[in-house]
């Protein structure tokens, strides 16, 4: 069960990820700054801009992104593995393999102490990286778990086992774990949210266009190959996708919007047993709730009613046989990359190759260390901080934090749109916000998860059963606010609105985003806008719900939330004009609140930049660039990213993050100190004309 969406500034594109993991992980490949250039293996490491990455045949008034990135696209073509490439690759790619390092030392250790996180992590990539026993193995390791789906012979035993699929990770038909209550944000509570689904979004299932139609299409042959690698017969393979795709239409139909589900008001439904009983009449929740190892449970928030209304209804009116077809789907389609090549091969051409362009998979090593990293992150995170993380670089994050900060702080004090009384609430909510940098003090006890050197399979069964366990022991206890939501080698950052939090990994925190060797002006560019980004978070069209304790609560005055929401509005209308593909357009209110951020961070980390030089001679243009130029070159640099249309257009139905392109530009367009830097004239394709331009912070 996922917490409330936290608000990330990464983008999945770069890293390459199948869309399975795209819709998980609501993220994507976080910006490298332009600090430093992508080198090939024996290249001494460079400091500052690289001034190959910029194309002068665009003038920078008219499309900056271009000028700023056009060399380096030109120079990097989409490696075939990925969907996209962007210029945070290095980085993403110099940290797997430090953990890879950490990981074969580790499977090599025959002295590590049984139960040891040494043991576990050596032993879990082990098992990975052993194909021919995964060769030999096929989908044996899963046969108990087949059996018990063919075992149900109830509604009981379907209950139950709904409950022991969602153990191990499966959200179908739904999702259920662990929240933080919106209204109480110190107490955890149960709660339930829609799922189900085998293709990226509801909208898959619903829209009938051509390239919808020809996905269906695909997906319902990709079903069918699933089932004929699990040994069933063409005509019962066929009959059985049938049944797949009409339950996950059903659920489909049932299912809130992306746009629907970023207002936290439409997603917090919080009811007693009673309540629970006139939703779903029919769904015995005391029994679900005994299954899931969680008896007494007496209250929970819905996410989705009308979804569980759906489900209520399918639960009895599907039968026994079709749910079984459907658990079986889902099984083999959660365990597939785990398995057997045949299985690995079916699934990365659907998710991989039909979904996002991608025309190879990784190497096994680079697919293997992210599941490690996903299973025992915190884990391997600890030998990762030892070896890759010094203090220098946690103090000097915590000092741009400092000083992004205070330049909010000091922008919501002079604000003209917002009044005294919010004001106050705001500045309360700003010094309020926790600041975690690198790791966790308390790290994640794994002693009772067991791990050995094979199957795969089960290794990763076990983790997601141990992490679904840890989720709901926490039921109707006070929220662990030390808790990361992130594993330290992540190259990611967030803001969580429910915690009023501000989270770095270690993985960020080193060389091109943050480069102790370089100008202040590429930094706060880079890093700087970064923080700057998830510090506004609290503050977009979503976080701006929640107060300084991270409760949903209004703390906004009518006038000042009216000024707020015509704002964003300009945001939306914004983005909604930006063409994507032929007639595609970005949709301005899935990206409103990433954009609001991108704004947001550049417009307090120029101030905080700007606060750097006071009192001071002025510097020295570099590369014939001055300081702002720089800034703005390095926020520009971290989205150049080469994208192919397959992926692209996965991004435009599922990410809340605008395309590179747009976020290279959109904010910029909007700031008058880009405008003065580059001597871009009213008119200008990077000037927004004044009527149009969005202005918050």
């Amino acid at each position: 069960m996922k917490k409330l969406r936290h608000s990330r500034l990464l983008l999945a594109a770069v890293l390459g990820v199948t869309a399975a993991a795209l819709v998980a992980s609501s993220g994507f490949p976080f910006p490298a700054s332009a600090m430093t250039r992508i080198h090939q293996e024996g290249e001494a490491e460079a400091h500052g801009l690289d001034l190959a990455n910029l194309d002068r045949k665009f003038n920078p008034c008219d499309n900056f992104y271009m000028f700023a990135d056009g060399g380096w696209m030109a120079s990097h073509p989409i490696p075939a593995a990925y969907p996209a490439w962007g210029i945070l690759n290095s980085l993403t790619e110099k940290n797997s393999e430090k953990l890879k390092g950490i990981l074969e030392a580790a499977s090599k250790d025959t002295h590590a102490k049984p139960g040891s996180n040494q043991q576990k992590i050596g032993d879990f990539y082990y098992s990975g990286m052993n194909e021919s026993d995964i060769e030999s193995q096929g989908t044996k390791p899963l046969a108990s778990e087949f059996e018990r789906i063919d075992r149900m012979k109830t509604q009981r035993d379907l209950l139950a086992e709904i409950a022991h699929l969602q153990s191990e990770g499966l959200g179908a038909p739904f999702r259920f774990g662990s929240t933080q209550d919106f209204k109480d944000s110190s107490m955890e509570i149960a709660a339930v949210t829609q799922g189900g689904l085998g293709l990226p979004d509801r909208d898959y299932y619903l829209k009938d266009d051509p390239r919808s139609v020809q996905l269906r299409d695909q997906y319902a042959k990709h079903v069918t190959n699933m089932f004929l690698l699990l040994g069933d017969d063409g005509a019962k393979a066929a009959a059985e996708t049938k049944v797949v795709l009409s339950i996950e239409g059903s659920l489909a139909k049932a299912s809130m919007t992306r746009v629907e589900m970023r207002n936290p008001d439409a997603i917090y439904h919080k009811m007693d047993l009673d309540q629970l009983k006139q939703l779903t009449p029919t769904f015995p929740w005391p029994e679900y709730f005994a299954d899931a190892g969680v008896p007494g449970v007496k209250s929970m928030n819905v996410s989705q009613p009308d979804f569980f209304k759906e489900v209520d209804r399918d639960l009895t009116a599907i039968s026994l046989d079709d749910w079984k077809t459907y658990f079986r789907w889902h099984l083999i389609s959660s365990t597939a990359p785990f398995l057997s090549s045949k299985f690995v091969a079916e699934s990365f051409n659907f998710s991989g190759r039909i979904l996002t362009g991608s025309q190879e998979n990784q190497p096994r090593w680079r697919r293997v260390v992210a599941v490690t990293d996903r299973s025992l992150g915190e884990a391997l995170g600890q030998e990762y901080v030892k070896e890759y993380f010094p203090p220098a670089a946690k103090a000097a994050a915590l000092q741009m934090v400092d000083n992004l900060i205070a330049a909010l702080r000091e922008d919501l004090q002079t604000l003209d749109w917002m009044g005294d009384a919010t004001r106050k609430q705001a500045i309360a909510k700003l010094d309020a916000i926790t600041r975690k940098i690198g790791y966790p003090d308390k790290w994640t006890d794994y002693s009772a998860l067991k791990i050995d050197r094979g199957p795969y399979v089960l290794n990763y069964l076990r983790a997601r059963t141990f992490e679904f366990n840890r989720s709901i022991k926490k039921i109707g206890k006070p929220t662990d606010k030390g808790e990361w939501g992130m594993t330290p080698p992540t190259v990611n950052a967030y803001y969580n609105p429910t915690r009023n939090e501000i989270v770095f990994p270690a993985g960020i925190l080193q060389p091109p985003l943050y480069d102790p060797k370089v100008d202040n002006a590429l930094n706060y560019g880079g890093m700087g806008a970064v923080i700057g980004h998830e510090m506004t978070h609290g503050f977009d069209d979503s976080g701006s719900k929640f107060d300084a304790k991270g409760n949903l609560s209004n703390w906004w005055s009518p006038e000042d939330l009216k000024n707020f929401q015509a704002r964003a509005d300009c945001i939306v209308k914004q983005f909604d004009g930006y063409v994507v593909q032929g007639n595609l357009h970005e949709n301005g209110k899935l990206v409103a609140g990433e954009s609001i951020a991108d704004l947001g961070g550049l417009t307090i980390a120029f101030r905080a930049l700007e606060k750097t030089l006071e009192g001071k001679p002025r510097p020295k243009d570099i590369d014939g660039f001055t300081p702002e130029q720089r800034f703005f070159l390095a926020w520009a640099q971290a989205w150049a990213t080469n994208i192919r249309p397959e992926f692209e257009r996965l991004r435009l139905n599922t990410d809340p993050h605008p395309l590179p392109q747009f976020r290279g530009n959109g904010p910029l367009s909007n700031m008058p100190e880009f405008a003065a830097a580059f001597h871009c004239a009213e008119g200008s394709a990077m000037v927004r004309p004044a009527p149009e331009r969005c202005r918050i912070w």
